[in-house]
């Protein structure tokens, strides 16, 4: 399979795909921070222990240091492009939920199959005006949520479904 058709795959371009929000990069690199704390403190007690004359404190600038460069390798490459690749598109009969870098995910959910849709937000998503839309089928293996929606668009995204889901299972 060429790479165009594993495009369209996963993110056909005839379809209207909407992104999430960039304030959801400023949540995953909470974490990231944390992490780049972690490797300074290692630095840090690594010079101040050589200073005392205790030779452990070069392995733990170099572990420090490594920390670091992952840290920074996460808040700058990998935690932005991870973010970019959740999308979410709807269609007349289902909703489609693509995310991925290396394992790319294709998520396809009948609106008639809908159990619950539940909107959430942890206290930080809370402050920069994100929820998250997660989707409950029947299927315990369904893993339809869309992060980092802007508060007022997941609160129209599950009115939206929920009415679609509503108008599918009346045809039952």
């Amino acid at each position: 399979m060429s790479d165009a058709a594993g495009d369209r795959l996963f993110a056909d371009p005839e379809l209207d795909w909407q992104s999430v929000s960039p304030a959801l990069v400023t949540e995953r690199r909470l974490p990231v921070a944390v992490l780049a704390l972690l490797g300074l403190g290692l630095v840090v007690g690594g010079v101040v222990a050589r200073l005392s004359g205790n030779g452990a404190g070069w392995p733990l600038v170099v572990l420090g240091l490594v920390v670091l460069a992952v840290a920074a390798l996460l808040w700058w490459v990998v935690v932005p492009r991870v973010v970019a690749a959740w999308r979410y598109a709807e269609r007349e009969q289902d909703l489609l939920v693509s995310r991925g870098r290396l394992q790319r995910r294709l998520s396809v959910v009948p609106y008639g199959r809908m159990q619950v849709i539940e909107v959430s937000a942890n206290p930080v998503s809370r402050r920069l005006g994100i929820a998250t839309v997660m989707l409950v089928t029947a299927s315990a293996a369904t893993d339809a949520r869309i992060p980092g929606l802007p508060t007022d668009v997941a609160q129209r995204l599950r009115d939206r479904l929920a009415a679609k889901g509503e108008a599918a299972a009346a045809g039952l």
